[in-house]
C-alpha cells in the first residue's frame, strides 16, 4: 500500500511526540485515517480487530495529553490497544501481528516503552495501575497511572478488590471505563431521557443489582446500600457505587467525541485522588459490519474489507471444542443433572448450541473464573453435575477454588479443558502448558488426556460417571480426524492403551494426548512401541513398570511443560517402584515459547517429528555407548 498518500498525517506518526505536534483540529483526521489502516491491516493478517475500532479517539487523546510513555497507560486484556500500538512506532510492522518473529497480540513491556504492563488476560489494569502510581508517588514522582478497563473486564472481581483500595490510598489514579455495552444517541434531548438510556443499560444495572444483594448484607455499608436503593429508583447519578468506594466519576461521555474527550482529559489530568471517567463507545467503529456484529469481528482471520467475512462453503471441521459441542448437548438429553458453565468464553468453548436448546442450564457468569468453580463446587454439594468449559489458561485464574472448594471436598464437577497445549498466534499469556503440572498434585482429582476425537466424547463421558473431579483436557483445533462415534462408554480409569508393538525391546514411547499422533510417525522410523498413556492421574502404574523392567529405554512425550508434568509423574511412579531405567522426557523447555503458528509453537520446542526422531536417537546412541 502507499501509506504516505493513503495515510498523509498517519504515515508521519513514528511515537506519540509526533503526534503531539500537530493540530487538535488534525486530530479528527488521524482518527479517519487510523480505522482505515486498522481495517487494512485485519483485511491482510487478521487479529483482534473489533475492539480496537471502538478505541480510536480514546488512544489518539490519551497519548495528545499525557506525556507518554513516562505517564502510565495500562491496557486491559491488550485487545483494545491494536491503536495504541499504530501511533507508539509499530505501524510498519502491523502486518507481522500474531506471526513468528512479528509484533505481539498484546501490550508486551520488552517489545516497546510505552506498554507499561503486560497484559493477556483481564481484568488486571486498575490493580497494575494502582501499583505504579503507588511507586510514583513513594519516589516523589510526578506521574498520572491511568488504567483502561472494559465493561467485559470490570465483571471480575479483581477491579474492585483494587477499586476499593485505590479508594482507600487516594494516590491521583485514573480508571477509564470504556463501555462498549450502551449506545448514546447522537442528539440528547432532555437530561431524564440520557439518564434513562445510561441507567437501563447492563454494566449500570448489574452493578446496581449485584451492589445491593452484597452491601445489603454489610452493616457497616447500611447508609450506602439505601443509597444505592435510591439509585435504583433513577433518583441519583450513575456514580454512586464509584464515588463511595473513594472515586471521582465523571461521565458517561461519547468515547468517540474526540474534541469533548480532549477537554475531559485535559481537565482530569489536574484534579487530584482517584478519578473515574466513564465514556461509551461501539466495539467495531467505523467499519459498519464489525458495528453490527461485534462477535463475529473480534478475531479475524484475512478478509476482503468491501465484502466482509463470507460465509465458507466447506463444512466445518471437526475440532475437539466441536465434539464438546456435540457432547456437551447428547449428554444434558440424557442427563437432566448437567449443566454448563462458562466464564464468558460461549463461543470459544463451544456452547452455543447448548445455550439455544438448554437455557436453564446455562451460565455464563463472566469474566470471573474464580466464581465459576466456585459455584460448581455450590451446585455440586446438592445433586447437580456441572461442567465447567473453560480454557487451560483461564483456569489458572480459578486455581485456588479448584484446590480448595473442588478437590478438597471431593466433589464431582467436571472440568473440560479446551486450548490445551499450545495456541499459536495469541503466545504465552495464552498457552495452555501448565495444567498437567498444577492438576496432578490435587488430591482427588482425574486428568484425562484424549489422543483423538473420538477419545475426547469417551472421555468426557467417563468425567460424567464420576463421583469425584474430574478433567478432560484437549488441544485447540482439530485432531488426527478419527470418527467420532456416538454411543457413549465410560472408559477404565487409570489404564492405558497400548497403540503400537515395537518389534524389539529397545524403545517405548509414552504418549499423553496430543502428542499419540507424532509418536506413531515416530515409531515408524525407530520401530518403537507406542503407548496412548490417556490418564495422567490415575497413571497406569502396572504398565510403566512393567515396561521399566521390560525395555531398555523409555521416553514420555507431552504438550506441557516437563518441570512436575505428566513425564515427571513416570519417573516418580517408577521411582516408587524401585525401579532404575533408562527415561527421556519431552515436552515444553522451561522458557517462554512465543507467538507463532502452532506448528511454529511446536519447533520452537524441540517437538515436530523430525526433531523428535533425531532427540530420541541421539539419546539411545548416548546410552547405549555409555553401557559398551
Amino acid at each position: 500500500m502507499d501509506s504516505t498518500r493513503r495515510f498523509p498525517l498517519l504515515s508521519k506518526i513514528d511515537s506519540p511526540e509526533d503526534l503531539r505536534q500537530l493540530t487538535e483540529s488534525e486530530l479528527l483526521k488521524v482518527a479517519k485515517e487510523l480505522r482505515d489502516f486498522l481495517v487494512d491491516v485485519a483485511s491482510q493478517s487478521g487479529g483482534h480487530f473489533a475492539a480496537g475500532m471502538g478505541t480510536v479517539e480514546l488512544t489518539i487523546a490519551l497519548h495528545y495529553i499525557f506525556n507518554t510513555p513516562e505517564d502510565r497507560l495500562v491496557w486491559d486484556v491488550g485487545h483494545q490497544a491494536y491503536p495504541h500500538k499504530v501511533l507508539t512506532g509499530r505501524r510498519d510492522r502491523m502486518t507481522t501481528i500474531r506471526q513468528k518473529d512479528g509484533i505481539t497480540p498484546f501490550p508486551k513491556r520488552s517489545e516497546s516503552p510505552y506498554d507499561a504492563f503486560g497484559v493477556g488476560h483481564s481484568s488486571t489494569s486498575i490493580s497494575a495501575a494502582l501499583g505504579m502510581q503507588i511507586a510514583a508517588d513513594h519516589a516523589g514522582i510526578d506521574r498520572k497511572c491511568v488504567a483502561i478497563i472494559g465493561d467485559g473486564g470490570m465483571t471480575a472481581g479483581l477491579p474492585f478488590e483494587a477499586l476499593n483500595h485505590a479508594g482507600d490510598v487516594g494516590s491521583n489514579l485514573l480508571v477509564i471505563l470504556n463501555d462498549n455495552n450502551m449506545a448514546i444517541s447522537p442528539n440528547v434531548g432532555a437530561l431524564s431521557n440520557h439518564f434513562a438510556q445510561v441507567l437501563s443499560g447492563k454494566i449500570y444495572s448489574s452493578v446496581r443489582e449485584g451492589g445491593k444483594k452484597v452491601l445489603s448484607n454489610l452493616p457497616s455499608v447500611k447508609e450506602l446500600a439505601h443509597k444505592l436503593e435510591e439509585h435504583a429508583k433513577g433518583l441519583i447519578v450513575p456514580g454512586t457505587l464509584f464515588e463511595e468506594l473513594g472515586f471521582n466519576y465523571i461521565g458517561p461521555i461519547d468515547g468517540h467525541d474526540l474534541p469533548v474527550l480532549m477537554t475531559t482529559l485535559r481537565n482530569i489530568k489536574k484534579l487530584k485522588g482517584p478519578q473515574l471517567l466513564h465514556i461509551v463507545t461501539k466495539k467495531g467503529k467505523g467499519y459498519e459490519r464489525a458495528e453490527k456484529d461485534p462477535v463475529k469481528y473480534h478475531g479475524v482471520a484475512p478478509f476482503d474489507p468491501d465484502k466482509g467475512i463470507l460465509p465458507s462453503d466447506q463444512p466445518a471441521p471437526v475440532t475437539y471444542t466441536s465434539v464438546f459441542s456435540d457432547w456437551v448437548c447428547d449428554m444434558a438429553a440424557i442427563d437432566d443433572r448437567l449443566v454448563a458453565i462458562t466464564p464468558a468464553m460461549r463461543e470459544g468453548s463451544g456452547l452455543i448450541r447448548f445455550e439455544q436448546e438448554y437455557p436453564q442450564r446455562y451460565f455464563d457468569v463472566g469474566i470471573a473464573e474464580q466464581h465459576a468453580v466456585n459455584m460448581a463446587a455450590g451446585m455440586a454439594c446438592d445433586g447437580i453435575k456441572p461442567v465447567v468449559a473453560i480454557y487451560s489458561t483461564f483456569l489458572q485464574r480459578g486455581y485456588d477454588q479448584l484446590l480448595h472448594d473442588v478437590a478438597l471436598q471431593n466433589l464431582p464437577v467436571l472440568f473440560a479443558i479446551d486450548r490445551a497445549g499450545f495456541v499459536g498466534a495469541d503466545g504465552p499469556t495464552h498457552h495452555g502448558l501448565y495444567d498437567y503440572s498444577f492438576m496432578r498434585c490435587l488430591p482427588n482429582m482425574v486428568i484425562m488426556a484424549p489422543s483423538d476425537e473420538n477419545e475426547c466424547r469417551q472421555m468426557l463421558y467417563t468425567g460424567m460417571q464420576l463421583d469425584q473431579p474430574s478433567s478432560v483436557r484437549y488441544p485447540r483445533g482439530g485432531g488426527p480426524g478419527v470418527k467420532v462415534q456416538q454411543k457413549m462408554i465410560a472408559l477404565t480409569v487409570g489404564k492405558a492403551e497400548i497403540k503400537r508393538q515395537g518389534k524389539n525391546k529397545k524403545l517405548a514411547l509414552l504418549a499423553f494426548g496430543s502428542m499419540v499422533s507424532p509418536s506413531m510417525e515416530v515409531a515408524e522410523q525407530l520401530d518403537a512401541t507406542v503407548v496412548n498413556m490417556r490418564f495422567v492421574k490415575p497413571l497406569d502404574t502396572e504398565l510403566i513398570t512393567q515396561f521399566a523392567k521390560e525395555y531398555e529405554n523409555l521416553v514420555t512425550l507431552e504438550e506441557n511443560v516437563i518441570e512436575g508434568g505428566a513425564g515427571s509423574a513416570v519417573s516418580e511412579a517408577i521411582s516408587a517402584a524401585g525401579l532404575t531405567t533408562n527415561i527421556l522426557h519431552l515436552g515444553i523447555p522451561d522458557r517462554l515459547i512465543q507467538h507463532g503458528s502452532q506448528t511454529d509453537n511446536l519447533e520452537d520446542s524441540g517437538l515436530s517429528t523430525k526433531q523428535i526422531v533425531a532427540t530420541v536417537q541421539t539419546y539411545i546412541d548416548k546410552e547405549t555407548q555409555q553401557h559398551t
